[in-house]
């Protein structure tokens, strides 16, 4: 998870490079990532006078930084040391190296995304000194990861039958299978290739694999590779290191409830030293809140915390602007964040959630066993409480919503809706029909909320759509065009009544099941008869030709919609 300024180093590094010889794509193969942890030793966790923590290269771990006094050790007058803790940080993005010293206690806590947890629970929780216990929620990716594709690659459905680069035991396998899922498909309708590292100079990315191999379509990769791969997040010209016809089909910034990243601590530490795991997570929740103040305010202490950040997770205190960058990319949550993570049993991005859908995803893929539970601490979040309380998220609207109905309206008369479109499904209505009770579409209601948390970084459009076949036969019957064109405006009105009145039936049973909704995220559009599921004759409705075709045209249509091109669409917080 790097950033701009890195970025431009490596991409003219990687260029020298390839002016030479061309990079040779390698491949891991398909195997589970335990295979090559199952010989571990396991030791006992000694008493320590100092306790290793490992941090990743990611905004969120800023806050861990600041807390042990902008120090890799903990520093007088820091939050760690104020609370009686001797903490020595350490960076590793390798997650085996990370899992090995977990399995050894030369570090208790492992730091990794839910995915990477649980990509390794066939060997942690083998033995129940190193079961994984879930202490804390650093924050979500919010704009930091995407999958890049190129060729006729629409929407997430077009996958089905491609071929995906992925780093093996990377934050991005539960990212793509959340997409797969969300889209209908499953891991066997599509190729994957997993490379072994995420960024680097080798020929193991999928960076590289989407540049150097032809038969790659898409690719997960971070944040600056996919502008790199896209000309700067347009479309990919074939020039400076980009991939002709590349572009950002969908990055965190819209499923921003996708990858959680974590800290995890082993069952007989917490059992051993739980007084000490708390305060360790309490000064990560005072910390993130004050990181937070520093950060939005830039005030006295930003400058020498951007500075610890560039030294510690880019080795350079120079790089002050590219640990801003990376802060930026990730959205951290807190104290009230966590108590809603871990607690909340109406949250749809729940901890228990997440952790079900995860591995039901690996065992599919057949990079895990079976399905475990991955436990957490249970926490008396009453005792960990500090300053604020309200979770940023909660209340506030995300989306300016005159910008976002202006853009909606604008593809609406491109027709280049579908083009931006994420996901889509519909449900029917009967003629006449114009209330949408909870009762009779509890589930597809219920998909909607699901959808709307886990894309919350996108608009979700409710379409109401009419059948023409009233116009048509007033049509025929040579009526004044005054009269057509009252007909078609009133099957307008009728269109966005409708799909206000299901709009309204959703925001109904997100109260009902104590889910608070971002209502900005919603735009109601009323299209009539002008898309008919019959067709179009020319420029007008094609006369259905079955009751069945007839009732096809009366319905509701749901779009997730990307507006992350839309600058002033979405209001990050």
């Amino acid at each position: 998870m790097m950033v701009k300024k890195l970025l431009i180093v490596f991409i003219s590094c990687f260029v020298f490079l390839m002016s030479f010889d061309a990079l040779a794509v390698t491949y891991e193969s398909d195997t589970p990532v335990t295979e090559k942890l199952l010989n571990t030793p396991i030791r006992d966790c000694r008493a320590e006078d100092r306790t290793k923590v490992p941090l990743i290269t990611w905004g969120a771990d800023l806050t861990t930084i600041f807390a042990n006094g902008n120090d890799l050790r903990t520093q007088s007058g820091g939050i760690f040391n104020s609370l009686g803790l001797n903490i020595e940080l350490g960076r590793e993005d390798d997650f085996s190296k990370q899992v090995q010293a977990y399995m050894r206690c030369d570090s208790p806590f492992l730091r990794a995304t839910l995915g990477m947890a649980a990509l390794v629970t066939d060997v942690t929780e083998k033995d129940p000194r190193t079961k994984m216990i879930a202490v804390y929620q650093h924050s979500w990716s919010s704009g930091g990861d995407a999958l890049v594709v190129k060729g006729n690659i629409t929407k997430p459905s077009d996958l089905k039958g491609k071929t995906v680069a992925v780093q093996k035991a990377g934050p991005h396998v539960d990212y793509l299978m959340t997409i797969l899922k969300d889209a209908g498909l499953e891991p066997k309708d599509i190729t994957i290739k997993w490379t072994t590292d995420l960024v680097g100079f080798d020929g193991s990315t999928p960076s590289a694999a989407l540049k150097e191999d032809n038969g790659i379509d898409a690719a997960m990769v971070i944040i600056p590779d996919a502008l790199a791969l896209t000309s700067d997040g347009a479309v990919g010209t074939g020039s400076e290191d980009s991939v002709k016809g590349a572009r950002i089909l969908l990055s965190t910034k819209s499923a921003n409830r996708v990858i959680a990243d974590l800290y995890f601590v082993r069952s007989d530490f917490l059992q051993s030293n739980r007084a000490f795991v708390q305060k360790f997570v309490q000064g990560l929740v005072q910390a993130e809140e004050k990181t937070r103040q520093i950060m939005k305010s830039k005030s006295g202490e930003y400058d020498g915390l951007l500075r610890s950040g560039g030294k510690i997770l880019l080795d350079s205190e120079m790089a002050k602007a590219d640990a801003q960058a990376l802060w930026m990319d990730a959205e951290t949550v807190g104290w009230a964040g966590n108590v809603k993570f871990f607690t909340d049993e109406n949250y749809p991005r729940r901890y228990e959630r997440l952790v079900s859908d995860v591995q039901n995803s690996l065992v599919s893929l057949g990079h895990v066993k079976s399905i475990k539970s991955i436990a957490h601490a249970h926490w008396d979040y009453d005792a960990l409480k500090t300053g604020s309380t309200k979770m940023p998220d909660v209340e506030a609207s995300r989306f300016n919503q005159s910008v976002v109905a202006q853009a909606i309206t604008k593809q609406q008369a491109q027709g280049t809706i579908d083009d931006n479109t994420l996901f889509e499904f519909e449900i029917n209505f009967k003629p006449n029909q114009d209330s949408f009770p909870v009762e009779l579409y509890k589930t597809q209601f219920s998909r909607v909320i699901d959808l709307a948390a886990t894309y919350s970084g996108a608009v979700i459009t409710v379409e109401g759509h009419s059948d023409p076949l009233e116009y048509l036969r007033a049509k025929k019957d040579n009526k004044s065009q005054l009269v057509l064109n009252m007909m078609v405006q009133s099957a307008r009105n009728l269109s966005v009544s409708r799909a206000q009145s299901v709009r309204d039936s959703i925001i109904k049973l997100g109260q009902e099941k104590s889910i608070n909704m971002d209502q900005s995220q919603f735009v109601v559009v009323g299209l009539g008869f002008q898309n008919p599921k019959s067709g179009l004759c020319g420029s007008e409705p094609c006369p259905p030709k079955s009751e069945q075709e007839w009732l096809s045209n009366m319905r509701v249509v749901f779009r997730i919609v990307n507006v992350e091109a839309e600058a002033n669409a979405f209001n990050p917080l």
